[in-house]
């Protein structure tokens, strides 16, 4: 049992593109069961042996590159989708973009009509906050 631990402990385990490969598999094999065409199952093979690949390597480094990457791509998908920003919202503050150079500026909210000085470019313009 110790050998076990001490096997797995060196081991990358489960990140979120790991998940991801898990349920494109579990996807072309769902696939694969109504069409009966191999060419799904053998994309559902490559999946989760590249996933038990990544799963059972110990280079750490190069793994979470891997991730890193998959996240990058994964994040900008995800608020295409789901129309979210990357900021989480603040009850504080309130967001504008600069009419100008498009650079997201924070204000506090509840203040009225305020003037907003773009911090990159200078650009001055009135917003109700």
């Amino acid at each position: 049992m110790n050998r076990i631990k001490d096997f797995l402990r060196k081991r990358y385990g489960m990140d979120l593109l790991n998940k991801a490969l898990l349920l494109f598999y579990f996807l072309f094999l769902f696939i694969y069961w109504l069409s009966k065409l191999k060419i799904f199952m053998y994309l559902g093979l490559f999946f989760i042996a590249f996933q038990l690949f990544r799963f059972f390597s110990s280079n750490h480094n190069a793994r979470a590159r891997e991730n890193m990457i998959f996240l990058k791509y994964w994040n900008k998908t995800k608020r295409f989708f789901t129309g979210k920003k990357k900021r989480i919202t603040d009850p504080h503050y309130k967001y504008f973009k600069c009419p100008n150079c498009k650079t997201e500026v924070r204000v506090p909210k509840n203040k009225g009509k305020i003037r907003i000085t773009c911090p990159k470019c200078k650009n001055v313009f009135i917003r109700k906050t």
